[in-house]
């Protein structure tokens, strides 16, 4: 925000331009109305090709200019059109360019429609609040239900098509149609009266609650509170499919299950026959089997217990014992003649040792033996004898040759001190005195040393 000041102003004075004034003018607006709802009607619609829609809302005595940009002017669920009376959340704004006041608009929706959305919205959130929605109380759905009952317009187009897929899918389950005006002030107790009835009868296994397609207004009466506590405290399991896939009443947050349109909710209530065929002749083909196994196990054990049975008799078991008698004795009869034959053979063989060690045959062999050892050791000792004499002989003539008896032969005599038994052989050894023996070749002369002359 400018603050020019001129040579004629007051030095207190603020100057303003007109962007500065807008901007001021703009804050003070969007401070001061955040965001508004607003209802009156549409004029002066127009939408350039850059998508945003820019239109008048009035009433009979004022009017104010609006714009809404993309995308929220995309999402629109209906066109807009002059004449129609609409409700919008708006933010209060400022065009700077032409300093007009104008509402940025946020949400755009039909007066009456958008009067009920709310009064929808306030509902739901108290009985959320309550617990009227929470998935534990949710009951699961019969899966092969015998009765079914149906609370609907019996001549609208949503009870053909269910019974259609009914008859398609499942021809044998037995419907029963609880007729109820399904629109219209009077249809929230019409329908509450039928529940309970059919909640104290309790002759079906499970309750349909459904209407085709419409606007909001056309399928209010599923949005009352009084059908919606009727719901929770039916004792029945009940499927509730109002309107179109997109369509929201309050009547599927209650129920135990929401179908998205009255054929889906046909195809979850029953199961499809031909599916159920298939799975039961798959299952009967299996049970087929498991008992032909079964019976083949049983056969077999029963065999098996027969030939037990058999072998157990007394006949049996008297003919297995004969053999095993048999058998046993002619082992037996082996077994003895092997050991016979064994025992021949340890005679005869001990027969042979003995008659090899016989003391008679022994000590005749071991008269031999001595007789020869005898004669051997006669011969080995006149041979020794021989030998040893003929050895001394050449000793003899050897020791004769050099013995002192030969030389004594020859008139030599050798002379020996008596004490001492020396040989004499100097004249020193002795002394006068002294005795001596003189040995001669044939014996012994005493001597005594004579002193010299």
């Amino acid at each position: 925000m400018g603050k020019p000041v001129t040579a004629e102003a007051a030095p207190d004075r603020t100057i303003l331009t007109p962007s500065s004034l807008n901007r001021l003018v703009r804050d003070l607006l969007e401070d001061a109305l955040p965001s508004i709802w607003i209802e009156g009607e549409l004029s002066n619609v127009s939408r350039p090709a850059s998508g945003h829609l820019y239109f008048t809302l009035k009433d009979d005595k004022a009017q104010v200019r609006c714009a809404m940009f993309k995308p929220r002017s995309g999402w629109l669920p209906f066109k807009p059109t002059d004449g129609l009376q609409v409700l919008a959340r708006a933010r209060v704004g400022l065009y700077e360019a032409r300093g007009e006041f104008q509402l940025v608009v946020e949400h755009l929706e039909v007066a009456g429609e958008g009067a009920l959305r709310r009064q929808f919205e306030q509902l739901k959130t108290m009985l959320a609040a309550e617990g009227l929605f929470d998935s534990a109380r949710k009951r699961p759905l019969p899966a092969l239900p015998r009765r079914i009952g149906i609370l609907t317009s019996p001549t609208g187009a949503a009870v053909r098509d269910v019974l259609n897929v009914l008859g398609r899918r499942f021809p044998l389950v037995d419907v029963e149609i609880l007729p109820v005006p399904v629109q219209g002030k009077e249809a929230p107790a019409a329908i509450v009266a039928m529940l309970d009835a059919a909640s104290r009868a309790r002759r079906h296994d499970v309750l349909l609650l459904t209407r085709g397609g419409g606007s909001l207004e056309d399928l209010w009466a599923f949005n009352d509170e009084s059908l919606a506590r009727a719901i929770a405290r039916c004792s029945i399991p009940l499927v509730s499919a109002v309107g179109h896939e997109i369509d929201f009443s309050i009547s599927d947050f209650v129920a135990d299950l929401r179908a998205p349109t009255p054929s889906a909710a046909a195809e979850l209530l029953v199961p499809d026959i031909g599916e159920l065929d298939r799975e039961l002749r798959q299952k009967h083909e299996r049970l087929r089997l498991r008992m032909l196994r079964r019976i083949e196990n049983a056969s077999q054990r029963s065999d098996h217990l027969l030939a037990r049975l058999n072998l157990q008799r007394p006949a049996a078991r008297l003919l297995r014992g004969r053999e095993r008698l048999q058998q046993l004795s002619a082992r037996l009869g082996r077994i003895a003649e092997r050991t016979l034959e064994r025992r021949r053979s340890r005679l005869a063989h001990a027969r042979t040792g003995l008659s090899i060690h016989d003391p008679g045959r022994r000590l005749q062999a071991a008269g031999e033996r001595a007789s020869a050892f005898q004669a051997r050791l006669l011969g080995e000792t006149r041979h020794l004898l021989e030998r040893r004499r003929s050895h001394v002989e050449e000793l003899a003539r050897a020791l004769h040759a050099f013995s002192p008896l030969a030389t004594l032969a020859r008139g030599y005599a050798v002379l020996v001190e008596s004490r001492s038994g020396q040989v004499v052989r100097r004249t020193g050894q002795v002394a006068p005195g002294d005795r001596l023996r003189a040995i001669l070749a044939d014996g012994e002369l005493p001597l005594r040393v004579d002193t010299e002359d």
